[in-house]
């Protein structure tokens, strides 16, 4: 007898609970939603360029392009709990050790690094398994809510940041960011999230470890490639103008406290994001979705970029963005299973991350140049518009879901 949503949820909860508090305070939304925060602190205190201060997440991009895949791996010969409880404790730490900054950018840049390859076990990759494998008919709502955490980790770490600052310092305000997963995220981990059996259906409801395609047969799917570069160029979209967001709002004359009112609706419209994305694609053809949700910031980044931004127009631009923020993780993981399944998903999503972290990395890096040499974000804003546009096309070509329940022929 088939397995419903329902009955799903009511026994796969807390590893729902557990992976949403996991991905919120791992490497993934950390550092990228509080370096905007940081970064005019450690530039009056060093003197260092919003160019040379955003690099800190191209070098944490740099070490997940190796570091992604290996965790993928280790995760399919290690039991997935023990890797991301692991490096929760691993990364907290490394991250509190940013607090040590000298003014030296290698020592700055090695830091970074160090939180990269410590921290990589914390991201979707190894959270999102167990969540693909328990759930099926409620997989995308599944994948949402554990996907929420970067959501409500977005709207309040702002606003956090700063009052650390203002209170402690933006040493102790590493620190205090820090020590979250290692306080909140790992106790609950310990808790709730626990391997399921690998080899055990459950009567038509969530995939097993071992239906699906070999990582070699994906390597040779045109579909691979397409959600590869597509990700790749739809990160770069979003989360080069996400960290630079305090920037591009001064520039246009809004006042700093307007600014942190504004850019706390990264975070919850990237909480809405995941939870409607979710729903919508348990209910259409997930492609479809992509391409309505991830284009719909093209208009952001518009308004962004014109003369005349006005608080209202602000609002709803960073809106669209963190909303799509919200979608693509959602769609990364969703896409792997309905399209490659749950025999190589870890590896094939360590491989899709390090295209997704090329985005995302040189993003911020590329508008903070842009920044630097211009005065202003127009030239990247509008490249993230072509951007986006691109990508929401490509994702049509993916064509059905694979049926994995049906015998090869």
């Amino acid at each position: 007898m088939a397995v419903t949503s329902k009955g799903e949820f009511r026994t796969g909860w807390p590893i729902v609970v557990a992976a949403m508090f996991g991905i919120a305070l791992g490497l993934s939304p950390l550092p990228f939603y509080t370096i905007g925060v940081f970064a005019p602190h450690l530039a009056r205190a060093f003197g260092w360029s919003m160019g040379e201060i955003m690099g800190g997440l191209t070098v944490t991009t740099i070490m997940v392009l190796w570091a992604g895949p290996l965790v993928g791996y280790l995760a399919t010969i290690w039991p997935v709990r023990r890797v991301a409880i692991g490096s929760l404790i691993l990364f907290s730490l490394a991250f509190m050790s940013l607090g040590l900054s000298t003014g030296s950018l290698a020592q700055y840049y090695l830091t970074f690094a160090l939180v990269a390859i410590l921290g990589a076990g914390t991201l979707p990759i190894t959270w999102t398994r167990l969540v693909n494998q328990t759930f099926d008919r409620g997989k995308g709502l599944a994948l949402g809510i554990s996907l929420m955490g970067t959501g409500i980790f977005g709207f309040f770490s702002k606003p956090l940041t700063a009052w650390l600052i203002a209170q402690f310092g933006w040493r102790g305000a590493f620190v205090g960011i820090g020590a979250l997963p290692l306080t909140i995220a790992v106790p609950i981990a310990l808790a709730l999230f626990h391997d399921r059996p690998a080899s055990t259906g459950n009567g038509g409801g969530s995939q097993t470890a071992t239906t699906g395609l070999s990582l070699a047969e994906t390597l040779r799917d045109r579909r691979f490639w397409t959600m590869g570069f597509g990700f790749m160029i739809v990160s770069f979209a979003l989360a080069g103008p996400a960290p630079n967001l305090e920037k591009i709002l001064s520039l246009s004359g809004i006042p700093p406290a307007q600014i942190i009112r504004l850019t706390s609706l990264i975070g919850l419209s990237a909480l809405a994001g995941r939870f409607i994305g979710g729903l919508l694609v348990d209910r259409f053809w997930a492609p479809a979705v992509a391409f309505v949700l991830l284009t719909l910031p093209a208009i952001a980044c518009a308004l962004l970029a014109s003369s005349d931004l006005t608080f209202a127009r602000a609002a709803w631009s960073i809106s669209l963005i963190g909303f799509a923020l919200g979608v693509e993780y959602d769609l990364m993981a969703f896409f792997i299973a309905r399209y490659f399944g749950m025999r190589s998903y870890t590896a094939i999503y360590g491989i899709l991350y390090v295209f997704f972290s090329l985005g995302a990395g040189f993003g911020p890096l590329l508008f903070g140049l842009d920044y630097d040499r211009h005065g202003s974000y127009h030239l990247s804003l509008l490249g993230a518009v072509a951007a986006l546009l691109v990508t929401g096309f490509s994702f049509l070509t993916l064509g059905r879901y694979r049926d994995f329940d049906r015998p090869a022929a």
